[in-house]
């Protein structure tokens, strides 16, 4: 790696989505920098520069973003956790803009979600609805990529259901289970992010991969896959979330929330566009069946515990 190279900077590097594009940029010849919240150990070594991301000091949040050409911005949190809540995660990234922008950053490609509304009652998705606003707001170019549910090493929500499906007899899909997903590989999303770092037009665009499945569909394919004896049943969202709040306890975590459940049943993680992603979930999962699911991800340790 040159250094005359690019600097190209990565919020959350270290993390699941992030990873994945500081490899591809480091494949691609670019100089990173990883602006990381907490400690977390560092894959790349001295392949990688590593800054903080201090939201509480505006002035180190510039300074760290000097000399950045690209910001990649996966920062985000999944639910209300502590002090850690939407409200404040939307102000974070609202002065992670404003910095970017007087660094002289020239272009951030941003990591959003499918189906994001500022009308929503989901704060998930009206809280990626009002950063995407700021973004397209801030007169910086921008190239914003929006996934559905994430697959690939490292990941949390499928993963964890093969876990289940693993360690318990019995495996409950909330209702009918016919509400629709369309799985997209973390290393698709990143091919797709790094691309848009070298675009010019300021684009929003669904991060999407070639097949839909409905959540039943998609138990028993992981079932069937790594040879599980589970009994697939299915009950109301209700008596589901009662039981999600024991597994709560089981695993110290919060395997899936309210709301979560809502965007799913919902149908919000499909797209109505045609596939822009080629790696289907049914082939990855053939390919990876001894080893999905053999340990708990833990979103709480994961992004929480130091």
């Amino acid at each position: 790696m040159s250094g005359d190279a690019e600097l190209h900077a990565v919020t959350g590097a270290f993390g699941f989505t992030g990873r994945y594009i500081a490899q591809h940029l480091i494949n691609a010849g670019k100089r990173v920098r990883a602006l990381i919240g907490r400690d977390r150990p560092n894959p790349f070594g001295d392949r990688i520069e590593v800054a903080r991301l201090q939201f509480n000091d505006f002035r180190a949040l510039v300074d760290n973003l000097k000399g950045v050409a690209v910001l990649y911005n996966t920062y985000w949190v999944r639910f209300n956790y502590r002090e850690t809540t939407f409200e404040r995660a939307v102000q974070n990234s609202q002065m992670l803009i404003k910095a970017a922008k007087e660094a002289g950053i020239r272009r951030i490609v941003h990591i959003s979600v499918m189906n994001p509304s500022e009308d929503s009652h989901l704060p998930y998705f009206r809280g990626k609805a009002l950063v995407e606003r700021a973004i397209r707001n801030s007169s910086l170019s921008y190239g914003i990529i929006r996934p559905t549910v994430l697959f690939g090493e490292g990941d949390i929500l499928l993963n964890n259901i093969a876990y289940f499906l693993r360690r318990f007899p019995i495996f409950i899909v909330p209702g009918k289970g016919d509400y629709r997903l369309q799985p997209v590989y973390v290393d698709d999303v990143a091919a797709l992010a790094v691309e848009a770092g070298e675009r010019m037009d300021n684009f929003i665009l669904d991060a999407v991969g070639p097949k839909v499945f409905t959540f039943a569909e998609l138990v028993h394919l992981i079932r069937d896959a790594i040879g599980s004896r589970a009994k697939i049943v299915h009950a109301p969202p209700s008596l589901t979330m009662l039981c999600i709040w024991a597994l709560n306890h089981f695993v110290n975590d919060i395997v899936l929330t309210r709301e979560e459940l809502e965007g799913l049943m919902a149908n919000l993680l499909v797209s109505s566009q045609l596939p822009t992603c080629p790696t289907c979930f049914s082939e990855w999962l053939r390919q990876n069946a001894e080893r999905i699911g053999l340990h708990y991800a833990s979103e709480i340790k994961r992004h929480f515990s130091c």
